[in-house]
């Protein structure tokens, strides 16, 4: 691995998540409790032992920038040359935002040329999976490939928002599609479709010779999964690398958080009794940036009042909780949760120090960082009251609660 680098893709704009995106990239939206969306990737590379890495941002970087410096330089050596390097936009070719994928590698393709890699593999920094990526570098070396491309099965009514890849008996690929309106299935299983992740493994001089080509054609949009896969699969060996749980017999976990949706689901998956993904491998640990804070901490026993009970069943809660008095089933609480006495939270997502008031209740919600529900309130019980509030409800009835100055002003103009 020390002649291979790692290019994550970490500017997208993440409009589907709003407004956990208002202030913040998409990677940096926090995940799990205690994590970001990014840790996953980098986990993997760290895990994988990539020790050299270039994290591509552009829109709403801040917090993103931050957290990779207070909690990711700790992980690496920069005397013997590791390096996890934030690379905002520079217009070193010329003064325009990323156009694309590719376009974002290509604009730093100087960077990445100092490094003299010999592979470089291209990352995207917002899904949640444990992936080897040592094991793709192993099969693109025994394929004689020369591109190789993570997939993975995906259900046909899904599969219009990935790549979608047809294969022949030796997974060599011979169809690419980005984002059809109707995927074309894999032979014998109309229900599924051979998508791609997002991953790519190149030769570092195949692709700056790929990058080249792509940026001087008037007609391309610089993506590699609309233009520079598409344009290669007849004229070079290009293989689907088959994304396989790391432990033998178990489901492969991975996913694209990209609509709200999406996003509580995969923290929802985190708080069953047997999790697909598992976060408590030690073999594969899930790293980021933590607090010093004190324990959880849950009190009174209902032994002054039966109503009065503080605790938590099915759920994630992290360090500097306090639950005091209140009850928590099937949720996710953050740093520095406060759940007070008489209330109830289910099935939602708690940020960083949110308060929750006496006898407040809150129903299958994710609520900010910072925002206090006051005492009495109530979350998700009545959807058109939600709406009426001005918050966003999804598709699948789940309430956001952004950061508001008047938030406390909202709920007493519409109750």
């Amino acid at each position: 691995m020390q002649n291979t680098l790692a290019v994550i893709l970490a500017g997208g704009r993440g409009e589907r998540l709003e407004p956990l995106t208002r202030d913040r990239a998409k990677p940096a939206v926090p995940f799990g409790g205690a994590y970001r969306i990014i840790d996953f990737t980098l986990s993997n590379c760290l895990n994988s032992g990539f020790r050299h890495v270039l994290l591509l941002t552009q829109f709403k970087s801040m917090s993103l920038d931050r957290h990779i410096n207070m909690g990711w330089r700790r992980f690496i050596c920069s005397e013997v040359g590791e390096f996890i390097d934030v690379v905002p936009p520079q217009q070193r070719i010329y003064s325009n935002w990323y156009q694309g994928t590719a376009d974002a590698v290509y604009q730093n393709i100087y960077t990445i040329e100092k490094e003299r890699p010999e592979y470089v593999v291209i990352l995207a920094g917002d899904h949640i999976y444990q992936m080897d990526y040592g094991t793709m570098i192993e099969y693109h070396r025994n394929s004689k490939a020369d591109v190789t491309i993570g997939a993975l099965l995906a259900p046909k009514s899904e599969s219009t928002q990935f790549g979608v890849m047809q294969v022949d008996e030796q997974n060599r690929v011979i169809g690419f599609e980005e984002k059809p309106s109707d995927p074309k299935t894999i032979p014998g299983t109309p229900t599924h479709c051979l998508a791609s992740m997002g991953i790519y493994v190149f030769p570092a001089r195949l692709l700056f010779e790929l990058l080249l080509e792509d940026a001087n054609s008037q007609e391309s949009t610089h993506d590699f999964g609309r233009n520079v896969i598409p344009s290669i699969i007849r004229s070079h060996r290009v293989m689907a690398f088959p994304y396989r749980s790391r432990t033998p017999h178990e489901k492969a976990y991975w996913r694209d958080v990209g609509t709200l949706d999406a996003y509580y689901e995969a923290n929802m998956d985190l708080v069953a009794v047997k999790p697909e993904l598992n976060m408590y491998d030690d073999q594969w640990p899930i790293r980021t940036y933590e607090r010093v804070l004190p324990p959880p901490k849950f009190v009174f026993s209902g032994k002054d009042d039966p109503q009065r009970k503080g605790y938590a069943l099915d759920s994630i809660v992290c360090s500097g909780c306090i639950v005091s008095g209140g009850k928590v089933v099937g949720s996710v609480l953050g740093p520095r949760v406060r759940i007070n006495s008489f209330a109830r939270v289910e099935e939602s997502i708690l940020f960083d120090d949110v308060f929750v008031g006496r006898r407040a209740k809150v129903r299958r919600a994710i609520i900010e960082k910072g925002v206090c529900i006051p005492e009495g309130k109530t979350i998700g019980y009545d959807l058109a009251k939600e709406r009426q509030r001005g918050f966003t409800v999804t598709p699948g009835g789940v309430v956001v609660i952004p950061r508001l100055d008047n938030l406390a002003e909202i709920f007493e103009r519409t109750d």
